[in-house]
Order: structure tokens, then C-alpha cells, then sequence
């Protein structure tokens, strides 16, 4: 089976972005994986399939599965890449799209300078919504790491955050503590795990590890979620810059019961052909 497809990027998070509708696919979790492998397939953090909608009133449907082969269901610099890809491969010419996902629907709008606004919908704060195992919602949530106690704000974006504030995100534990708290009881679908420095009230310092992918260089809807996570703990204002690895993203929220709009770029790197 060949397969066309366009490596894409945001902020350095890549992608592999399949038209789905103008080609007949069909991948298990073994096949994702391998296009996915930096060494022996293509090279991404997450395979990205652009279907023909299931609603009515959206234009397309976007589906997301990391690097292992899992189906997540939110991506905010693959929306963005996603939005792109239409624009590009003539699949649409409007200035905003809709499209549905697996936590619901996002509007995707684009400018004139190129950058692209993604309406990445409501925060969801209660513990059985993001999920968490916790008895009720709280600003401060903590839990337990080699008998240690560690702080932590929580919400989800489509998909499970947890975002703890640290002074300097240089020597953040990343590596130590992202995968220990990706897969912690606490969080029974797991969870992806940023690390804040808050710089000041309009612009932090972000690094993400992702679940089933590990740090990447830009999360958008890590970048969502801090930013949510921030402001409800009086740190931030409404509108903040989010500093990631790979760049910067804007993202604005006006608080409980509104959406957060997050803007930034994306960029098509190449196209090609593989054989599974």
C-alpha cells in the first residue's frame, strides 16, 4: 500500500498529515508506529488523518495518534498544521474551517499574515472530566513521587494536563518526573505534564512532556492549559505569551465558561510517498 503524505511542523512539534479522503486508509497502531520512527520510517510526534466529517455542520474530521500507536483526541499545533494542510492541498479555501474531533468540535481560522487561530473550546475543570482521581476540583491538587509531594494544577483541553510551576526551566525534571506522572494512578488515562516558569503575568516559559510521545518542542494544548491553569491560580492576565522549545504561541482565555484561542504558525516541510 502506498501512501501520500506531508510532513508538517509547529513550533517544531511535526506531524505526518494524511488525506483521508482522497485515499483509502486504513492503519493499525503497528503501522503508525513505524511511520512515526525517526530511524526507520518518516520521523514525527504524531501521525495526523484528515477524514471527511461526521457532523453536519463541520467541514472535515481530524484525528490524532502519537508516536506509539494510540488515538488521542486533541493537538493544537497539529490543528493548526491541519488547517494548513486544507488550505494547501485544495480541500478548502474558507478563512475558517470547523472540524470535529474526538472531544468535540474546533474552529480553526486563518490570517493574513499567515498565522493561523485555533478556537480550542471550553476548559474542563471538574476532576471526572480531565480525568483525575480526586474527590472534588481544586485551584492545587498534589501527589505522591518517591515519597515525595508534588504540587499541581490540572484541567483538560479535549485531553488530559497537569501543570506544575517551577523556577527555572532550564533544570526542570522533565525527563525524571514527566513519563513518572504520565502513567501515575492519579490520572487514569494518563496525562501530558508541563512544566511552567512563570516570567511574568503576560509571558512563561513552557516545556511539555507528552503523553505517549514524551517532550516534544511545542504542545499547544499544553500550551492551552498552562496558560488556564496560570490564570486560575492568579498568575497570569488574560493574554499571554507561552515561550516553548521550539517557539512561541499566543494564547488568550477570558475565563470560566469561555474558549481559549490559541494563534501561531505552521509550517509544511515536504511531501513524499511511503510503502507500508
Amino acid at each position: 500500500m502506498n501512501i501520500e503524505f506531508t510532513k508538517m511542523h509547529g513550533l517544531g512539534n511535526d506531524f505526518v498529515v494524511i488525506d483521508a479522503i482522497r485515499q483509502q486508509i486504513a492503519l493499525t497502531a503497528e503501522q503508525i508506529h513505524f511511520l512515526a520512527d525517526r530511524h526507520f520510517g518518516i520521523g514525527c510526534d504524531q501521525v495526523l488523518l484528515v477524514e471527511p466529517a461526521v457532523s453536519g455542520n463541520a467541514d472535515f474530521r481530524y484525528r490524532i495518534f502519537n508516536a506509539d500507536g494510540g488515538e488521542v483526541t486533541q493537538c493544537g499545533n497539529g490543528a493548526r498544521c491541519f488547517a494548513r494542510f486544507v488550505r494547501e492541498h485544495g480541500l478548502s479555501d474558507k478563512e475558517q474551517i470547523r472540524v470535529d474531533t474526538g472531544s468535540g468540535q474546533l474552529l480553526l481560522r486563518f490570517h493574513d499574515d499567515g498565522m493561523i487561530t485555533v478556537n480550542m473550546g471550553i476548559p474542563r475543570h471538574k476532576p471526572a472530566q480531565i480525568p483525575l482521581q480526586a474527590e472534588q476540583e481544586s485551584k492545587f491538587y498534589t501527589v505522591s513521587v518517591a515519597d515525595t509531594e508534588k504540587a499541581f494544577g490540572a484541567v483538560s483541553m479535549g485531553n488530559p494536563h497537569a501543570v506544575l510551576q517551577v523556577h527555572d526551566i532550564r533544570t526542570a525534571p522533565v525527563d525524571e518526573l514527566g513519563p513518572i506522572l504520565e502513567r501515575h494512578p492519579f490520572f487514569p488515562e494518563r496525562t501530558n505534564v508541563g512544566f511552567m516558569q512563570v516570567i511574568d503575568r503576560r509571558h512563561i516559559q513552557l516545556r511539555v512532556y507528552e503523553r505517549g510521545a514524551g517532550e516534544t518542542l511545542a504542545c499547544g494544548s499544553g500550551a492551552c492549559a498552562a496558560v488556564v491553569v496560570g490564570i486560575e491560580q492568579n498568575l497570569l492576565d488574560q493574554r499571554v505569551t507561552v515561550t516553548l522549545p521550539g517557539g512561541a504561541l499566543s494564547i488568550e482565555w477570558q475565563g470560566r465558561g469561555h474558549p481559549v484561542y490559541m494563534t501561531g504558525p505552521a509550517v509544511t516541510v515536504f511531501e513524499g510517498t511511503i510503502t507500508l
